[in-house]
C-alpha cells in the first residue's frame, strides 16, 4: 500500500530575551493569485478568518487572545496574506493553536460574509477619499495593465459581489496548505518545545501528519543568483495621466519597472531609492523639494520588489501650481544620479545610513517575525544581519551607476497626476 506522503511546514524559530512573544502563520497567496472576476478575494478572505471556526464564533475568537492581553491580526499584500499574534510568552500555546485553527478550520459563514463584504466596501470608498494612498495602486493598475500584479488589493465592488462562502472556501483549500506557508516565532522559549507545539496543532485541524522544515539563518546569495529572472521592460508605451480631482492638493507619482525580488542587483537598487528619497531628511528629494524650495511637505521614493517584476515610484503632494516645478526638479536629481559615479566618500555614508536603518528594523521584534515568514516564502531561507551588511558593503559606485542607468533615466518614467 502507497504511504500517504507528509505536508512540510516550513518553520523558524529565533530566540529573544522579551517577555513577549510574536508568532506569525504567512501564506504565499495575495491578489495576484486571484481570479480576475474575483478581485479582491484574497483580502475578504482574510477578514473572514475572524468570523468563525468549525468549533468558535466570531466572539469567541477574539477572546481567546484578548482576555490574556494579546493581539490578534493578519494583513494581505498582492504576494502574501499573514495571520499574526502578539503576547506574553507564557501564553504563546494559545496563539500557536490559534492562528492554526484560523487558517484551517474557518468556515466563512455566508451571514457574516454578507457582513463583512459591506464593510469591505466601506472600506474602499474610504480609500479613495485618501488619494495620497489610493494613487499608488492606481500607479500600479496602469504600470502592470494586463498582468496578475495589476488587480488592486481590496478589490471593488462588482467583483466583491460575486464572492460567496464556497468560492472562498475553495481559495483558501487551494491556498493555504502546509506546504504553501511557513510558521515563524520569535520568543523566549524552548525552539523544540516550539516546533513540536506547532506540529501538534497542524494535525490537529488538518487531521493528518505535518512534518517541519526547520530553517536556521543562511547564506542567501546563490538563490538569488538560481533564480535571477524578469519581466522584459519596454514592450508596453509610457503613460502619462492627469486626472481631475477635487482636492486642494495635487498628488503625483514618478516610476518605472524595476528588479523583481530575485536579482542581486536589487541591493544597489535599495541604496540609490534611499539616496534619492529615503526616510531621513537629508536625502536629494527632500533636500531639492521641501528644504531648498519649499514645494512640498513630503517626498519620498519606494522600491518595492514582487516575484517576478519591481516598481520604483517617487510619490510627492503639492500645490496645484507647483506640479511641474516638482517634476523639473525630480528629473534634475535622476538626471544626477545617472550621469556620475558617487564618490566614495558619499556612497561610504549611503551605505552606513542604509545600514543603520536595517539594524534599528531588526531590533524590532514583530517586524522581524514577520519578515522571517517573507523570507521563508521567497527565498525558502533566512539571511542573517552580516551576511546582509556584507552584500551592502560589496557595492561600487560602478555598480550603483550601471544599475541606475538601467532603472533610474528620466526616459523610463512614467508620471499620474491626480490634480
Amino acid at each position: 500500500m502507497e504511504t500517504q506522503k507528509k505536508d512540510i511546514l516550513k518553520f523558524s524559530f529565533k530566540r529573544s530575551a522579551s517577555p513577549v512573544a510574536y508568532c506569525a502563520l504567512s501564506a504565499k497567496c495575495g491578489t495576484r493569485n486571484e481570479d480576475p472576476k474575483f478581485n479582491g478575494l484574497a483580502h475578504f478572505t482574510e477578514h473572514m478568518f475572524f468570523k468563525g471556526t468549525a468549533t468558535r464564533k466570531a466572539n469567541a475568537i477574539n477572546n481567546v487572545l484578548e482576555r490574556v492581553g494579546g493581539e490578534l491580526n493578519a494583513y494581505t499584500t498582492k504576494e502574501e496574506t499573514v495571520l499574526h499574534s502578539t503576547l506574553l510568552k507564557e501564553d504563546l500555546p494559545k496563539a500557536i493553536d490559534l492562528l492554526m485553527e484560523l487558517a484551517f478550520s474557518s468556515t466563512f459563514p455566508q451571514k457574516e460574509l454578507e457582513k463583512e463584504r459591506d464593510v469591505i466596501i466601506e472600506e474602499i470608498i474610504s480609500y479613495k477619499d485618501m488619494p495620497a494612498d489610493a494613487i499608488y495602486e492606481h500607479f500600479e493598475q496602469l504600470l502592470f495593465e494586463g498582468h496578475p500584479l495589476q488587480m488592486q488589493i481590496l478589490g471593488e465592488k462588482k467583483s466583491l459581489a460575486k464572492i460567496d462562502s464556497g468560492i472562498m472556501k475553495d481559495y483558501n483549500t487551494l491556498h493555504f496548505t502546509p506546504s504553501n506557508m511557513a510558521f515563524t516565532i520569535v520568543a523566549d522559549w524552548d525552539e523544540g518545545k516550539a516546533a513540536s507545539l506547532v506540529k501538534k496543532s497542524a494535525r490537529k485541524y488538518l487531521g493528518r501528519e505535518v512534518d517541519l522544515e526547520i530553517v536556521q539563518e543562511g547564506d542567501m546569495e546563490r538563490p538569488d543568483m538560481e533564480h535571477c529572472y524578469r519581466e522584459e521592460w519596454g514592450k508596453k508605451p509610457l503613460f502619462h495621466k492627469t486626472i481631475a480631482k477635487r482636492s486642494h492638493q495635487a498628488h503625483c507619482i514618478v516610476g518605472a519597472e524595476a528588479y523583481n525580488l530575485y536579482d542581486p542587483r536589487r541591493i544597489a537598487l535599495s541604496i540609490l531609492t534611499n539616496i534619492l528619497g529615503g526616510p531621513a531628511s537629508g536625502s536629494r528629494l527632500n533636500m531639492a523639494l521641501r528644504e531648498r524650495n519649499g514645494l512640498v511637505y513630503s517626498v519620498e521614493a519606494v522600491y518595492t520588489p514582487y516575484a517576478d517584476t519591481g516598481i520604483f515610484s517617487i510619490y510627492f503632494g503639492c500645490d496645484k501650481e507647483d506640479v511641474e516645478k516638482c517634476l523639473a526638479l525630480i528629473k534634475k536629481e535622476l538626471d544626477r544620479i545617472v550621469s556620475a559615479e558617487l564618490t566614495p566618500s558619499t556612497l561610504k555614508a549611503a551605505k552606513k545610513q542604509l545600514i543603520g536603518q536595517l539594524s534599528i528594523a531588526q531590533d524590532n521584534a514583530e517586524a522581524q517575525c514577520l519578515s522571517m515568514g517573507k523570507s521563508l516564502m521567497v527565498y525558502g531561507k533566512i539571511s542573517n544581519f552580516e551576511q546582509m551588511r556584507s552584500r551592502i558593503e560589496s557595492i561600487t559606485p560602478a555598480h550603483l551607476l550601471e544599475v541606475a542607468k538601467e532603472v533610474l533615466c528620466w526616459e523610463r518614467m512614467n508620471t499620474l497626476i491626480y490634480n
